[in-house]
């Protein structure tokens, strides 16, 4: 994906429209497209800012520009593979901004990756649209939760912890198990799952068996090792990422005046990839938006592949029925890959099921006609990765850019043989996940460099004979190890070479754009790609995992090791898993602009038998081959679903709040810890002190059940007000505030109990 993505100059390009896979010719009407491609792929590095609000508009398709002006009510876009998703709603909120409808800070659009987050404030910013908060869900949550710390908790907050697992082997130790370091790992998924759906270490055996979690341990032993992770935590006073979701989601419901702050500050939300929010997250923006519905979500659900992880794409699938108001817009122009690709990943949907597959969008490529798929089999995998740089090499000798060549596969490990094999053909690669671009050492220090350089260039020796940018950068470079031509062989001289090459082509990417550019001005480029975390192209193949290549495309990809046992991989058992393991593949399909290859081996090793066979996802689709599962009925087309007509009228009407009276002395309450106790602070209370005692004390011993803080499970105010109501049935404990609905579940059924003088049950938990 190009990394400053949005063109919003118009073009009045004409050509012939590609009929789609199966659909018949159509008329040729001019189209959006810039160059015969939009900016969901290729696209200027440096376009100028529009003038004005309609010149926005300017480029998008007809479906996308039916996202852009939808800016009131909820609104759910269904967005293909290649579609322009995120410059559907970049342009969205710049329109809105620019056209006075949304204020910048009243605006939170929130996604699942820092990388996703820093491309939509880089095309925002390039759209005028500066202001406007994007973030990950953690991110956003962690701000909120460190600015009312001191407000809701008291005191400082707990040291937030980078990486579990070491805090996992501690907890294992002190339990006397021993973990190998696959085990280690998977353990840790297992506890990040679990919080993330929001199940406590009690219940852990049974979610783990309901959900069909492939365990790398006894369930009871997992919950083991998690409640003893917790309890250390709590000692150690830190607290992990998934934390952060669940103690603001437990400040915002808990005080109510902390949520009415944050809904008063951000009025109007869009989530990203919405078929991968867990419950956690869902949870987390229904506290944000409290009872408004100025929602606007992008998702497809084909595109779910981090299930394991606890992500959902019913909140997706169901938000029409949740919101019959809402307007649909389903966008299917496939503007990234060639009629030739796109073909290829609509059959392998076409064979899929499940409830996803339900859902399909039919793709329409929107590119010219492009080379079929090559299938390739070999003996093993080293010969497969062998064959895999012998055409990369002859790719970049035709003039194929290294940076748009990707080999991806199913597992990291892998990767090796692939690193190899391009070291040995001489072709540079990029590990995909590996530290940051702006965060690499040579590239720190290549800043300082410039900085100075910037600010002192008239006394410097080096700059004497640099007589424009690109020059100026190469001569300050030349200082810090960057060469004209790259080292020989691999490793990390030659990645320390490609970063500074990096900052080299983006200098000359720069004064094309601009031209009388100044070293200073390159300066504050970097700055703003810094704190974006937008890197420019480092010249190499890029080696991925198919999860990591989520949300990126190149010119050419590679799909690696696409064989029985790694696609779908080995565990994979239930039809779920199997279908998830598809739609992992289709996801790797649709990252090709052009040039697609597929490949499998028969064996593991030169020399090994040759036992294995191509994934069956290939069945039909490959030459020579039939589908062995099929479908009826073609996936849906593009196009705009209004909300139901009448609904407005038919909705139910919201219930108008009634002021909360002190039931002492009849005043308005307007402070929150007075509404939980339905009194003045002042006013006389009733409250037996005893029970309030016993509460204390039943509390205690939840929150270490569940390894949260005590004012998680209820807060002191809240059982200070069933101390002085002692209701005896559910429906009275269901009317003091602070006792929602899925606590009178999990925890009912003890407080009438103590409330009764009797003892609590020994399994009062059930969330």
């Amino acid at each position: 994906m190009g990394v400053w993505a949005p063109d919003v100059t118009p073009a009045a390009l004409v050509r012939p429209r590609v009929p789609a896979c199966g659909q018949p010719a159509q008329p040729s009407p001019a189209t959006w497209q810039h160059g015969c491609v939009t900016a969901a792929t290729h696209s200027t590095l440096f376009p100028q800012v529009p003038d004005s609000a309609d010149a926005v508009l300017a480029g998008l398709d007809p479906e996308q520009r039916e996202v852009a002006t939808a800016l009131h009510g909820p609104v759910c876009v269904l967005a293909g593979a290649g579609t322009g998703k995120t410059r559907a709603i970049t342009h969205r909120i710049a329109y809105g901004v620019r056209a006075g409808i949304l204020q910048p800070s009243s605006v939170l659009a929130v996604t699942f990756t820092n990388r996703a987050a820093g491309e939509m404030r880089g095309r925002l910013r390039q759209l005028g649209a500066q202001g406007v908060q994007a973030r990950t869900f953690h991110s956003a949550a962690l701000r909120q939760l460190q600015y009312f710390w001191p407000k809701a908790i008291g005191g400082g907050m707990p040291r937030l912890i980078d990486r579990k697992i070491q805090l996992v082997a501690d907890a294992a130790a002190a339990c006397g198990t021993r973990l190998d370091r696959g085990e280690l790992r998977d353990v840790t998924s297992e506890i990040e799952w679990s919080k993330v759906t929001q199940t406590i270490p009690a219940d852990y055996p049974y979610a783990a068996v309901k959900a069909g979690r492939e365990t790398p341990r006894d369930p009871s032993e997992i919950a083991h090792l998690y409640a003893a992770y917790e309890d250390l935590k709590r000692d150690r006073a830190v607290i992990d990422f998934e934390d952060v979701l669940l103690l603001t989601v437990a400040v915002l419901q808990d005080r109510h005046d902390i949520a009415e702050q944050v809904r008063s500050q951000y009025q109007h939300f869009v989530v990203d990839e919405y078929q991968d929010v867990s419950p956690l997250q869902q949870r987390l923006l229904e506290l944000w938006l409290g009872e408004r519905d100025s929602l606007c979500v992008v998702g497809d659900a084909s595109q779910t592949i981090y299930s394991f992880t606890g992500a959902t794409p019913d909140h997706l699938l169901d938000f029409r029925a949740k919101h019959p108001r809402a307007t649909v817009v389903k966008l299917v122009r496939d503007y990234r890959s060639t009629p030739q690709v796109v073909r290829l990943a609509n059959g392998l949907l076409s064979q899929a099921r499940g409830r996803a597959a339900d859902h399909r969008l039919e793709l329409v490529s929107q590119r010219p006609s492009g080379p079929e798929p090559v299938h390739t089999e070999y003996t093993d995998e080293p010969a497969e990765a062998e064959g895999a740089a012998r055409r990369i090499r002859e790719l970049i000798d035709a003039g194929v850019p290294a940076a748009e060549i990707a080999v991806l596969f199913r597992t990291n490990g892998q990767s090796e043989t692939y690193e190899q094999a391009l070291a040995d053909a001489g072709v540079p690669y990029q590990l995909r996940g590996a530290e940051r671009f702006f965060d690499r050492p040579e590239v720190r220090k290549a800043g300082v460099a410039l900085r100075g350089a910037a600010r002192f260039g008239g006394n410097d020796s080096l700059l004497d004979d640099a007589v424009d940018l690109p020059s100026q950068v190469r001569a300050v470079l030349s200082g810090e190890g960057w060469t004209t031509e790259p080292p020989a062989g691999s490793g990390a001289v030659r990645e320390r070479w490609e970063s500074l090459a990096a900052l080299v082509n983006l200098a000359h990417d720069l004064a094309a754009a601009r031209p009388g550019a100044s070293l200073g001005d390159f300066v504050a480029e970097l700055d703003e790609r810094a704190g974006a975390q937008h890197a420019p192209t480092v010249q190499g193949v890029t080696l991925a995992s198919l999860h990591a290549a989520k949300g990126l495309e190149w010119d050419v990809v590679f799909l690696a090791g696409v064989a029985e046992g790694m696609l779908p991989i080995s565990y994979a058992k239930t039809d779920e898993q199997i279908e998830e393991e598809r739609r992992l593949l289709y996801v790797g399909v649709t990252r090709a602009r052009e040039r697609l290859y597929v490949s499998w081996a028969l064996s593991r090793s030169p020399g090994g038998r040759p036992n294995r066979r191509p994934s069956r996802f290939l069945d039909g689709l490959r030459p020579g081959t039939t589908a062995t599962v099929g479908r009826s009925g073609a996936g849906t087309g593009g196009g705009v679903e209004r909300g139901i007509a009448g609904a407005a009228a038919a909705a139910p009407r919201r219930a108008q709040r009634v002021p909360a009276r002190c039931r002492v002395c009849g005043r308005t309450l307007t402070d929150a810890g007075e509404m939980k106790l339905m009194r003045c602070e002042d006013c006389p209370s009733d409250m037996d002190e005893g029970l309030y005692e016993r509460l204390r004390e039943w509390r205690a011993v939840q929150a270490g059940r569940s390894g949260q803080p005590d004012f998680c499970v209820f807060t002191d105010r809240t059982l200070m007000a069933i101390a002085e109501a002692r209701p005896e049935n559910p429906a009275e404990l269901s009317r003091i505030p602070g006792v929602l609905s899925r606590k009178l579940r999990s925890y009912g059924a003890d407080v009438l109990a103590i409330c009764a003088g009797q003892e609590p049950g020994e399994d009062g938990l059930d969330d």
